[in-house]
């Protein structure tokens, strides 16, 4: 059982459009509606191949009631966390060469009765957890250690903590010592400070993140794969794969790595055929076994440094 943890959740909409011009008036030509937010997202891949998942939410208005809804139709276990302020609802508009247009609402503000309801949620689910995932941007009023806060109160619990958020509250809980944090690479540049066009750049800045107190780092490169850094080594991985949307590839990229055991090489490869799979669906379509089978990933122990990540 993994609990994830989605401070800002969202219901998220997908629409294909033939062409998107500005000004204009567009016909769908189809339409999704998921539950959103990087938590519920590596929540939702899991599930669907068969491992429990149970994810920590606030829910507020008639938007919260559709996304506690959705949930449930996916066989994920919700505690649902009651807030005053609605659920965000996020769009993405992708065009047949799968380019996304994404327009994302900042989410209810959190108030301090807010966060700390949700701690308090995260800290009574997580006795028979063997994993935690923090994830997902934080919503307006949420302290940048929000995330931190979580992985210093969960410590004494004794499973292992892994994170997948950006800008302070990333860096804040790096300083926590996660065991695990999933940023792609612009969050890595982010944190970094500098672009990284190469692998090699790209596994130095991992390491700094690593020195900083991060126990592993899993960069996700979107088409050129992933880089795991740990203290057993560096290794990149990539599998081909018809690009239809990219929207939530990263979270079953985490989802993957984590159900193969969340270490080395072979959940790395396990990480990126999910990855793989979930930019072949569309919208933010989660993938299931059927949709991974068959799909393999080139694993490098020795990967060039040269390469370029773009």
């Amino acid at each position: 059982m993994f609990v994830t943890v989605t401070a800002n959740p969202s219901v998220d909409r997908t629409i294909e459009v033939d062409r998107l011009a500005r000004g204009e008036l567009h016909r769908a030509t189809r339409t999704q509606v998921h539950p959103g937010g990087k938590g519920v997202n590596v929540a939702r891949a899991l599930v669907r191949n068969g491992v429990k998942a149970r994810a920590v939410v606030p829910v507020g208005g008639a938007e919260g009631t559709q996304l506690v809804a959705l949930l449930t139709e996916y066989s994920v276990d919700v505690v649902r966390v009651p807030t005053a302020g609605a659920v965000r609802c996020n769009i993405s508009v992708i065009e047949p060469d799968g380019t996304v247009t994404k327009l994302n609402e900042a989410g209810p503000p959190l108030t301090g009765d807010d966060s700390v309801a949700i701690r308090d949620a995260v800290l009574s689910v997580v006795s028979d957890a063997e994993g935690v995932v923090l994830a997902g941007s934080l919503p307006p009023g949420a302290p940048d250690d929000f995330y931190a806060d979580l992985i210093g109160r969960l410590r004494g619990v004794g499973v292992d903590i892994a994170v997948d958020t950006s800008g302070p509250a990333f860096l804040a809980a790096v300083k926590a010592g996660p065991a695990l944090v999933k940023p792609n690479l612009h969050e890595l540049e982010e944190a970094a400070g500098r672009e990284l066009p190469t692998l090699g750049d790209v596994i130095a800045a991992s390491r700094e993140l690593r020195e900083q107190g991060a126990g592993a780092v899993l960069a996700s490169l979107g088409g050129r794969g992933a880089v795991l850094v740990d203290g057993n080594g560096v290794w990149h991985a990539d599998a081909p794969a018809e690009v239809r949307c990219t929207v939530g590839a990263g979270d079953a990229l985490l989802a993957g790595f984590l159900s193969a055991g969340g270490k080395g090489p072979d959940a790395l490869g396990e990480a990126v055929a999910w990855g793989a799979a979930a930019v072949s669906l569309p919208g933010s379509t989660m993938p299931g076994a059927t949709d991974i089978k068959g799909r393999v990933a080139r694993i490098d122990a020795r990967p060039d440094p040269a390469r370029s990540t773009r």
